[in-house]
């Protein structure tokens, strides 16, 4: 074998592990390179990142802008581990930072005393987002009241109401209700409303002219002179107050039936004028119901009856006792028109 063949044969072992270092040294400078070009550029990426990331800031205040400190303020992401909690200052600030954008958020602000308040926010890319109108409301109470139905309670108020009526300030005028809905009269109160009337000074102020009014007259047949007059107040006073007890408490209270006047203030004049009409011949009942008003037949029918024996001879007789129940009546039926079309705007009525 020849030199050159020896060498050729001899180089590969020769220079082996020369070249096996000189790989690993470059293997070692390649690498190192690319770690010099990769941190730079994870840096660059992990800073565009954080440009692109906002925050979410507000102040928590009440309805008339005081600040509410350690209010408790919840960003709540999609997921469940995408949760950020704090605490508002003492001037009521909160800040959230390194919010992602193009994230649906909801916003939960709760506090003691207060109405929880929430709302939604997307923040766009590097967005910093102020909410201006974090407001709560002071907390209400719920509380359930129970109203009983009292019919009772209810009727005494508008019985004092009634009382209180007056036309031109002064005439009573307690025989009629303007009540929508009245409740109906327990006896008591029917005796009571008699009582009221029977004592009123007005009352008595119309027997003393009236009286009056008939000794000019001349009539009923007695004579002239104060003994005339006082024959003649004894009789309209027999009259008026047995009309007033009979026709208003005890026939009312016997049959259950209503002696006032119930205004109806509303609808057609012929309508009204009907229900005026009819109040004299038609009454309702303690049940709500229509029905004969015997209570205002019976009541003036008998009190003439009684009065009729304080008159002269002469004027005892049952023409004398009729008719003047058909004026009794004639009365009745205009005082009801007065009612609904007149008296009602000169009435004074009591609060209810």
């Amino acid at each position: 074998m020849s030199i050159l063949n020896r060498n050729a044969h001899a180089w590969p072992k020769r220079h082996l592990g020369t070249f096996l270092k000189m790989t690993y040294v470059f293997s070692l400078i390649i690498l190192a390179g690319g770690l010099f070009l990769a941190v730079p550029l994870s840096a660059q990426s992990t800073d565009e990142s954080n440009r692109n990331r906002g925050s979410i800031l507000g102040t928590v205040t009440d309805i008339d802008d005081a600040p509410i400190p350690d209010a408790t303020v919840v960003l709540q992401g999609p997921t469940a581990d995408d949760r950020q909690t704090l605490a508002t200052k003492d001037d009521g600030v909160f800040s959230f930072q390194d919010v992602m954008p193009g994230i649906p958020y909801q916003i939960t602000v709760t506090a003691q005393g207060f109405s929880e308040w929430d709302s939604s926010v997307t923040l766009d890319l590097g967005q910093k987002k102020t909410l201006t109108d974090v407001k709560l409301r002071i907390e209400g109470k719920q509380r359930t009241v129970i109203v009983a139905y009292s019919p009772q309670e209810i009727v005494k108020q508008q019985l004092k109401a009634e009382e209180k009526q007056r036309i031109l300030g002064f005439i009573p005028n307690i025989y009629v209700t303007y009540e929508s809905h009245p409740e109906p009269l327990t006896t008591k109160m029917k005796f009571h409303l008699a009582y009221k009337s029977l004592t009123d000074p007005v009352f008595w102020g119309w027997l003393v002219t009236w009286s009056g009014i008939q000794q000019a007259a001349n009539t009923p047949n007695y004579p002239q002179g104060a003994e005339g007059y006082f024959k003649r107040f004894g009789a309209n006073s027999a009259s008026g107050v047995s009309e007033g007890l009979i026709g208003n408490a005890i026939l009312p209270s016997l049959l259950r039936q209503d002696p006032r006047y119930f205004y109806q203030g509303n609808g057609t004049k012929k309508s009204r004028a009907w229900h005026a009409l009819s109040a004299s011949f038609v009454c309702k009942g303690d049940n709500g119901r229509s029905q004969p008003n015997y209570s205002t037949w019976g009541g003036s029918l008998i009190s003439n009856a009684i009065a009729v024996s304080y008159l002269p001879g002469s004027n005892r007789t049952a023409g004398h006792v009729f008719g003047s129940f058909g004026i009794g009546m004639a009365t009745h039926v205009a005082s009801s028109l007065a009612q609904e079309f007149i008296l009602a705007r000169f009435t004074s009525r009591g609060k209810k």
